[in-house]
Order: structure tokens, then sequence, then C-alpha cells
């Protein structure tokens, strides 16, 4: 009787596994969660997993009728809903063999943040007056999505993280950047604003791009060679690209901010072209050229001669690159500390970038100035800038300007301001052929313009 017993037992287990098998669940990417922020007025594709051909049926709380799509032979399944302009909350419900309901969902701006340890630095972690921060960090129409830290040989759909609400709590251990980003654009906006932060501390670009963007080409190829193993994470191209940037693919976003450039040091001669293949090779994967807005990399004590000054030269020339923005941060940095305090005033000028630019919200100069041309009168160089307008010094004599004739050694030179330009010479020059200004690590040079934003390296070619 016994053995009857749990024969009969045995097979009812089999059979309610068989039927929840054969059943299979409507599931979503970790993106799509309680508490998360979609794109306002875009077409925002949902996308996730159920049984071949189940029929997946989606209803918003903002749509006047469901929609629904079948899944397809690989048991995947995807459909665009066309959202509103910003508010909320919503739930959205998902129904197949099972149901799914998200609940307190924003319609706003979504950014992703992405880079080494500057963006992933918190306020827990240092920042400047970071227990007043954190304190009054209480903001129920922000929300935060961090990835967690992972590495993948090939390209994954899952990652692990969730989408939080912004309070004191949570604010306290999310990317100082990526919250200071969010309360400008919430405060001026007045919009919902939800920041996905995908950084890893250490990490070169070539981590994050997409490995075939690497492998097609032999000059990237051979500076990827150049890093070294680390024991803080993965150098080898794509293996953080395919396991925290691919499962966001395509979620929508507004634009990226990227904070990086510190492991790139030890091949900087190549980082204007890595950098700006990992723009096109996002962009390509999103299906839209997205704003990409970056700081500069600060000065700080590197072990190298110019191996600092070089990749900020190198960011600086990214922006030939169509839809991009660069706020360069000498005047707030502290070349003794990798990791600048100010988190603040980087954030803002960030942000300022996105809402001239992007938004069209105020305009504004949100640039310091930037190398155009040089032209040469007899033993004087000629140095013309954009974002030029108000150009001074802040103190007695411009500082970090350097002049070299046809011999290219570069001697210490006298600078001045006329106009918007700098005429720039030196007595141990008479044919001047290059300048270069702030071509040094650690140089926090005094070159401003009238926004009081500060100038960029540069080195004439």
């Amino acid at each position: 009787m016994k053995t009857i017993l749990k024969r009969v037992l045995l097979t009812i287990v089999v059979l309610i596994v068989f039927l929840q098998v054969g059943k299979a669940s409507i599931s979503l990417p970790e993106i799509f969660s309680d508490n998360m922020v979609l794109q306002q007025k875009s077409d925002v594709i949902l996308w996730g997993w159920a049984k071949t051909g189940e029929t997946v049926v989606v209803k918003a709380e903002w749509m006047d009728a469901d929609i629904s799509v079948k899944a397809s032979d690989q048991g995947t399944w995807k459909i665009t809903l066309k959202t509103p302009a910003a508010g909320g909350p919503y739930n959205i419900h998902l129904k197949g063999y099972n149901e799914v309901i998200l609940k307190n969902v924003l319609i706003g701006e979504v950014w992703l943040c992405s880079g080494q340890s500057n963006m992933e630095m918190s306020a827990q972690s240092g920042i400047n007056n970071a227990d007043e921060e954190i304190k009054n960090a209480s903001y129920p129409e922000m929300r935060f999505f961090t990835v967690c830290s992972s590495t993948s040989q090939y390209p994954q759909d899952h990652f692990a993280g969730r989408w939080s609400v912004c309070t004191p709590e949570e604010m306290k251990t999310f990317s100082a950047i990526g919250y200071f980003f969010a309360r400008k654009l919430h405060s001026e906006l007045g919009v919902p604003v939800g920041i996905i932060n995908s950084s890893w501390g250490g990490t070169p670009a070539e981590a994050w791009m997409p490995e075939e963007v690497i492998q097609k080409d032999d000059f990237l190829r051979e500076a990827a060679s150049k890093q070294k193993p680390v024991p803080w994470g993965p150098v080898e191209p794509a293996r953080i690209y395919n396991a925290m940037i691919n499962p966001l693919v395509p979620f929508h976003i507004a634009g990226v901010l990227w904070y990086q450039g510190e492991a790139n040091t030890i091949n900087a001669y190549a980082y204007k072209e890595m950098l700006s293949a990992l723009i096109r090779s996002w962009r390509n994967k999103w299906g839209y050229d997205f704003p990409f807005y970056f700081a500069q990399i600060a000065p700080y004590k590197y072990g190298r001669p110019f191996e600092g000054v070089e990749v900020r030269d190198a960011q600086r020339k990214v922006l030939g690159v169509p839809n991009t923005g660069m706020a360069v941060l000498s005047d707030i940095c502290d070349t003794l500390n990798i990791h600048p305090k100010n988190k603040q005033d980087a954030a803002i000028r960030l942000a300022d970038i996105a809402l001239n630019r992007y938004y069209k919200h105020a305009i504004i100069e949100d640039s310091g100035p930037l190398y155009k041309e040089m032209t040469i009168d007899k033993n004087k160089a000629i140095i013309s800038f954009d974002h030029s307008e108000g150009l001074h010094s802040a103190g007695d004599k411009l500082t970090y300007f350097e002049i070299a004739g046809e011999d290219k050694v570069f001697y210490p030179a006298e600078a001045k301001i006329k106009g918007q330009k700098v005429i720039v010479q030196s007595k141990k020059v008479k044919a001047p052929l290059a300048v270069r200004f702030a071509w040094r690590n650690t140089a926090t040079p005094n070159l401003f313009n009238g926004a009081n934003l500060p100038a960029s390296c540069f080195i004439t070619e």
C-alpha cells in the first residue's frame, strides 16, 4: 500500500512539474521592474521571454487599449509602447500564462552613467559635504538602477541590479555624479529622472566595447594588447560590455554620461580612436545617435610624464564625433588624489551641457575654451579658441603656455590675452611652429572664459 501511495505521489509531482514547464512564464530582464523610469514621449521597447507561441498581452495605465505579441520560436518576445509626456506613477500589466505587474513606474528622462571609479564613486566614499548631501537626498521622482559588477566572455541577456527610489539610504551608495546630474535635471525640467549606473573602477575603455569593434580594427587591436592584467578588474576587450551593457540594449535612454580614461594612460596615443569607436558602437547597438557627454579626466600625478595629459588631449579631440560634449575639471581637482571630491560641480557641468544642447532649456555657455587654430605673425603665435567670449586669466598672468620652433624643443612662453585670442611668444624661439598648453600631468592652468569654465589642454598639430 505504501509503495502504491509513493508512486501516486511521485506521479502527481511529475505532472505538476510537467504542467509548469509546459506553461512556462512571462519573464523580463532585470531593467524592467517596480520603481523604474521610462523615457517620455518615445517608442519604448519592452522585451522578455515566454513559452514558444505564448501570447503576451501588455496594458500600461496610460494606454487606451492593450496590445499583444506572440513569443517567437526561440521563446522571446518584444513589443513597443508609446510613452506620454512625463508623469506617473503608473502600473504596467503583462499577462500570458502568468501575470506580471510593474508598479510605481514613472515617465521622464533616463540617462546611462558609465566609466570607471570616478563615475562609480558614491557620496559615502568621501565627496565634499557628504553628510549634508546624504541627509537631504529625498526625491521620490528620482530613481536609480545600479548594475552589479560582472564579466562575461560572451554577450549576456541578464545582469544583477534593481530600480530604487531616491532616499538618503539609497543615494549614499549610488554614483555621486549620477545623483547630482539627476538632481540638476529634475530641478530645472521638473520631470522624473532615472539614472542607470553601470561603472567599474580601474577598467579600460576596451573592456566596455563590443569585441568585434576591436578585433576588426588593427590599430585598436594593437592598442588593446598594451593592457596588462590587474587584480581589480578585467582589461580584455568586451568582458564588461558583454555583462554590464549588452543586457541594457535596447532600453530607451536619453543619453550617456561617461567618466573614464585613467585606465587608458597605458595606451593614451590610441584613446581618441578608442573612445570614438566605443561611442559609435553603442549608438549602433541602440539604433540611434543619443548624446554622449563625458568628463575630461582631472590632472593627477601619474607615474610617466605626459600620460595623463595625453588622454585629456585625446578626449578633447573626441569632440569631433557629432553630438558629444566635454566637461573640463582642471580647476576642481586634487593633483594628489585620482578621485576628486568635488563631484557636485563636475555633475553640474555635465548637466549644463545636457540642458543647453539636448533639452534647449537654457541657452548658456557650457564649455570652457577649446583650441581652434594657430596663426603665426613673425615671432608670435596667435591662438584662437572656440567658446572664448570673456577670455580672462584667473591670476596676474597666464600660466602653462609653451612654444617651440623647428628644433621641436618647447620653452616656457609669455602669453597675453588680446580680445578672444592669446598671443604666445618667447625670446628663445624666433620662428615658432608649435604651441602647447597645460602640457603636464598635474597642470592646473588659469585660462577661463566668461562663464568661468577652464580651458582644455592642447598641443597644436
